[in-house]
């Protein structure tokens, strides 16, 4: 058995980063500026989207997203009940109703004829989640969309970068929210990117800083003015020059971070694919997923211990893990204001009594990944019926 504890998700964070953020503070511009734009232009040059907008989570990108997009009271946003909270939070937080559908059987991504069933006259918009890296059905929401005069807001946060029919996620859809969480494919420690169109990311980056029609480096350096206006209620969620050093030098390494990544799949695909007691999980052939999880699903019915004793035993052979996620509607605050039952959407339900996250990420030697297969061997092996 393994004699050290192998977390989770670490970062990867080497000299490069380190050194780009003492750059940053010995400069004398350490919030929004300079470096932070250089972020938003090399990033969206790498996705090739017509442009960006950094802030401080992929929540908040939703929500700057959606509000450049006029969501407000009284209207509805279609999204996933396998998601984590805040893809349904920011929905609430505009006073709009989220709409909940289940998800796909495969993918657990969002079910595109649930949507289609669950557009309203009320309905402004869809939000759907490409979870776990890999991306959900977009040609029909697209289609769906164009019909109905509706916005496709796309929940990146686990897909950078992942590629639907060839192109790159953060392309396709009215806007995009991706996350650079600490546990993400790249890593400002905190941070999101809101891509788009130069309107609606122009629109978006007023929301993100107070509304303000000027923000700090445009008021306080050499080249600004002291004037502003505020136009809009906005909020406050700018990403800072030291988020985005950390930024600069992640998104330079990125490729070579999903090579690693791919190879740690490609060996736990197969270590696992012949055990009747695990599904792996699948990667459509017109898709390139971005391989953030790896959401092994047990097969309940062969085994004598369930989802959570199943993490224990992982945990007692110091392997970490972790569950993505507990469905939306099984939460207390969403099942109480919208009457939600387990049974509402059953797939997302059942499939979340069943799955664990192994590790994955490109700091995992081999010796890592052979401890983390012969650990989920030896616990099917030991419970099997």
């Amino acid at each position: 058995m393994r004699g050290s504890f192998l977390p989770f998700s670490p970062p990867a964070i080497g000299p490069e980063e380190i050194a780009e953020v003492v750059d940053t503070l010995k400069s004398d511009w350490i919030t929004t500026g300079p470096k932070t734009r250089q972020f938003e232009y090399d990033f969206a040059q790498f996705i090739g989207a017509p442009a960006a907008l950094a802030v401080s989570s992929a929540t908040d990108a939703m929500q700057v997203g959606l509000a450049a997009l006029g969501v407000g009271p009284g209207d509805e946003v279609i999204t996933t009940a396998m998601t984590f909270c805040s893809t349904v939070h920011v929905i609430e937080h505009l006073g709009a109703r989220p709409v909940l559908v289940d998800v796909e059987p495969d993918t657990l991504c969002i079910d595109p004829s649930a949507v289609e069933r669950a557009v309203t006259p009320r309905t402004r918009g869809v939000l759907p989640v490409h979870i776990y890296g890999h991306p959900c059905e977009l040609d029909p929401l697209l289609d769906l969309a164009a019909a109905r005069g509706l916005f496709v807001l796309e929940d990146a946060a686990h897909s950078l970068p992942a590629r639907y029919k060839g192109r790159l996620v953060g392309t396709i859809g009215t806007a995009t929210a991706f996350s650079f969480y600490a546990t993400k494919n790249m890593t400002t420690a905190e941070g999101g990117m809101l891509t788009g169109d130069g309107d609606l990311i122009a629109k978006a980056r007023i929301w993100s800083l107070h509304g303000m029609s000027r923000d700090a480096y445009n008021r306080y350096s050499a080249e600004g003015s002291w004037f502003y206006e505020v136009v809009l209620p906005g909020f406050k969620c700018n990403m800072t020059d030291i988020h985005a050093s950390l930024g600069l030098q992640q998104l330079k390494k990125l490729p070579r971070f999903q090579d690693r990544r791919r190879e740690v799949v490609r060996r736990y695909q197969s270590a696992f694919a012949d055990f009747p007691e695990l599904q792996i999980p699948t990667e459509r052939p017109d898709v390139e997923s971005a391989w953030h999880i790896y959401p092994l699903r047990l097969v309940l019915e062969t085994l004598r211990i369930g989802r959570n004793q199943f993490i224990e035993e992982m945990k007692a052979r110091n392997i970490g893990t972790s569950v993505h996620f507990i469905p939306v509607h099984l939460h207390p605050y969403y099942r109480k204001k919208y009457g939600y039952s387990t049974a509402d959407f059953p797939v997302a339900a059942a499939n979340y009594e069943r799955l664990v996250s192994l590790p994955l990420h490109p700091r995992l030697s081999d010796v890592d990944v052979d401890d983390v297969i012969e650990a989920v061997r030896d616990v099917v092996d030991k419970f099997r019926r």
